[in-house]
């Protein structure tokens, strides 16, 4: 029987090229604290993939990568807009609340995933600048792509773009799946992010094929002082940070990232075929990048399980919900550069 993991890209082990040029570089001595050679590389790597100087900041989890953008632009009664399903939302357990020292999350509706413009907009006039009590707006940050596994296009994140710049707020990207985003929209990093008026990226490796690394990127380097304090005091300034560096170097060598990603995508439309075409099963909605949500019948759901598939039931949004049958789920499958053809395959015969 062979394995079928779904359940996260996080499951998935480490590209090989990746645990190579770690091996690599764990011997002999090096300046600690992000100031050795390697790190100094991969640094103007980033700037030459993002066509700009950029201020790179390694750091250990993109929950971190996240909570350090937004507190980074905190102000007294601060308020960040996000997606109502956004992993800074969710999933992250208050730490951007938490590192920020009392900024408030703001959630802003949207179909799957994808915040609507309009509804930030009037999110944001929530809080008029001269009415003390309300707080403050201090940032919008959107997901790409997104928890719903879509993508925002260049004009949708143009469009949130547009709306923050016209509050004078930052607008930070979670881009732990930016690579698996990037590829769907085949455009390029610059485009995707300050091109469209994106001011801060999470830039994420470890769901991609990486151990443990993630980067906080900084598309205005004058911008930069306050990070250097902000991370050191979230415990998050790796002294042998040359260990991020090293799987940052294999992963964008030779573009190794964006083959990693168009493997986990192709995955997954692989998968979604598959289900379209079940008569049993179907799709939620149609994926944008790694991650597709089914809905199954529960004994069905049961069924895959005990013949070894490992996926997550999921919260079905509520204009979802009202048309999921009493014996219905919604399911999350998530794809990634280590899923097979085989599993996927015997996955879709088995549903």
């Amino acid at each position: 029987m062979i394995p079928m993991i779904f359940a996260s890209d996080n499951w998935a082990g480490a590209h090989p090229a990746i645990s190579e040029n770690l091996a690599a570089h764990v011997h002999g001595y090096v300046s600690a604290y992000g100031t050795s050679e390697l790190d100094r590389k991969v640094e103007e790597r980033l700037s030459e993939i993002f066509e700009r100087d950029v201020a790179v900041f390694f750091v250990g989890t993109g929950t971190a990568a996240n909570a350090l953008a937004l507190a980074s632009t905190n102000r007294a009664g601060g308020i960040a807009f996000c997606h109502r399903e956004a992993h800074v939302n969710v999933d992250e357990c208050g730490a951007p609340e938490f590192f920020s020292h009392g900024a408030r999350l703001c959630p802003v509706d949207g179909a799957r995933g994808k915040m609507d413009a309009a509804r930030l907009e009037a999110e944001i006039r929530r809080f008029p600048p001269d009415v003390v009590h309300g707080g403050q707006p201090m940032a919008v940050t959107l997901t790409q792509a997104t928890e719903s596994g879509t993508v925002y296009s260049l004009a949708e994140i143009e469009a949130v773009a547009s709306i923050a710049k016209s509050h004078k707020l930052p607008l930070h990207m979670d881009g732990a799946r930016f690579a698996n985003a990037l590829v769907s929209l085949d455009t390029t990093p610059a485009e995707m992010t300050w091109k469209r008026g994106v001011d801060l990226l999470s830039f994420g490796g470890t769901k991609n094929g990486c151990w443990c690394a993630e980067a906080l990127i900084l598309f205005d380097p004058a911008k930069t002082h306050e990070m250097h304090f902000l991370r050191k005091r979230a415990a998050q300034l790796f002294s042998k940070s040359r260990f991020i560096a090293a799987q940052f170097d294999a992963y964008l060598k030779g573009d190794l990232w964006l083959d990693l990603a168009r493997h986990a995508n192709s995955m997954a439309r692989r998968l979604a075929e598959g289900i379209a075409a079940s008569a049993v099963s179907r799709l939620a909605w149609t994926p944008g990048a790694n991650e597709v949500f089914v809905i199954l019948k529960r004994d069905v759901a049961a069924r895959l399980e005990e013949q070894g598939a490992v996926f997550y039931d999921w919260p079905a949004p509520q204009d979802l919900a009202a048309s999921l049958a009493a014996d219905e789920g919604l399911y999350r499958l998530v794809t990634s550069f280590a899923t097979r053809a085989d599993e996927v395959d015997q996955f879709i015969a088995a549903c």
